[in-house]
């Protein structure tokens, strides 16, 4: 059986050569889900880590009895590892945080209040710790995503998120999808709620992003977004004799 079925939240947690972050990562994620609102349990999704994230994700998963994991084959990128988590996530509801640790467990608590009535709830970063190009570029990919996509998303880059997990399963997917969660929410009817969340400075580990994938891969996307959203299908089911 399926473990994550036990809980009412699992937190996905996609990581890619971040051995440097893994025991602090651990300790935070264990203090959470000790005092946590819900029922909870942290899923690692390894994207084929060629340093030994695994190794320690393996001896995390071994101490706590509230950890699991899935790791890949071969590195995949941050999408497919969210993907992952959510193919095999079978709580009613779905955490995204990542592992660098520049968002906080702990303000899942802020979102949690609104899951019931939102099909996602996801973070605003306050007081962003990031560099100027980092902070400028993410600004004129969301104003340009929001202009192609109709979301009203101010920070999609917010790595802090809950999901109910049926409307994730329907969520179509794509390389770069992660940026696109409240755009795709919509496509299912969904509804939104955006709440500030504390941001830190990346303290251990290397960023996996460059001006391309922040930039760059981001704005070309968003027409690839515009052209599935008009071939979109949606339908209910209004009556049936099976």
């Amino acid at each position: 059986m399926n473990k994550t079925s036990e809980y009412e939240l699992t937190i996905v947690v996609p990581l890619y050569n971040e051995e440097e972050n893994m025991e602090r990562l651990g300790s935070e994620l264990s203090k959470y889900i000790s005092k946590s609102s819900l029922k909870s349990c942290v899923l690692f999704v390894n994207d084929g880590s060629k340093d030994g994230s695994l190794k320690h994700v393996k001896e995390l998963c071994e101490k706590e009895p509230h950890f699991y994991y899935i790791s890949f084959e071969q590195n995949r990128g941050l999408s497919a590892a969210i993907k992952g988590g959510i193919d095999v996530t079978e709580s009613p509801y779905l955490g995204y945080i990542d592992a660098d640790l520049q968002t906080t467990p702990e303000d899942f608590e802020l979102l949690i209040p609104y899951i019931k009535e939102y099909e996602l709830v996801m973070g605003i970063r306050a007081g962003r710790k990031d560099g100027f190009v980092k902070r400028m570029s993410s600004k004129i990919a969301n104003n340009f995503r929001r202009s192609m996509t109709g979301d009203t998303a101010i920070d999609t880059g917010c790595p802090l998120k809950i999901i109910h997990t049926d409307v994730a399963k329907r969520l179509p997917f794509f390389t770069g999808m992660h940026r696109f969660f409240p755009a795709l929410i919509l496509l299912e009817e969904g509804r939104m709620k955006q709440l500030p969340v504390r941001h830190f400075p990346r303290i251990a580990g290397v960023a996996k992003y460059n001006l391309r994938n922040r930039l760059i891969s981001p704005l070309m996307d968003c027409f690839g977004y515009r052209w599935m959203k008009k071939r979109y299908i949606r339908y209910k089911v209004g009556e049936s004799k099976l």
